[in-house]
């Protein structure tokens, strides 16, 4: 966020959160009332790829959130998913602004108990690795430090 706010006055806030229930729509609500007026908040659960950030700063948070929201809609299909969101990324890439990508890195930690969860895991860490294959920049957040990694 502050890298956003460093590169611009008024930065975009891409969420890509579903609001599954309402203790859901609370935390969404938190998260608007901790961004100030210099933020303009975007919502979009799946089709990132048809916006314009041309000339713009955008902060897409998060990669998670919005690859459940393919995970869902498409079964657990993980191969279906990554092809729509590789086209749905391209499509960003491809325009002249600049991308601030929040992802977590879910495949650090034991391995999920359920099949699901393990497919989902392989899903994001695809993703992540053609994010940061495409990116000019990549950080890795540990503790509120960044390590540079690209």
């Amino acid at each position: 966020m502050k890298l956003a706010l460093e590169l611009s006055e008024n930065p975009v806030y891409l969420a890509t959160s579903r609001k599954w229930d309402a203790d859901f729509e609370q935390r969404v609500e938190r998260h608007k009332n901790e961004r100030d007026e210099r933020w303009e908040t975007w919502e979009e659960e799946k089709f990132i790829g048809k916006l314009d950030i041309t000339r713009r700063v955008v902060v897409l948070d998060c990669v998670t959130l919005w690859l459940t929201n393919w995970f869902m809609d498409l079964e657990q299909d993980i191969h279906a998913c990554l092809r729509q969101g590789k086209e749905e990324m391209k499509k960003l890439f491809a325009q002249e602004g600049t991308l601030i990508i929040i992802s977590n890195e879910i495949g650090m930690g034991g391995h999920a108990e359920t099949h699901i969860g393990r497919k989902f895991t392989e899903l994001q860490g695809w993703m992540n690795q053609f994010i940061a294959k495409n990116a000019d920049k990549a950080l890795f957040m540990v503790s509120g430090l960044p390590l540079q990694l690209k």
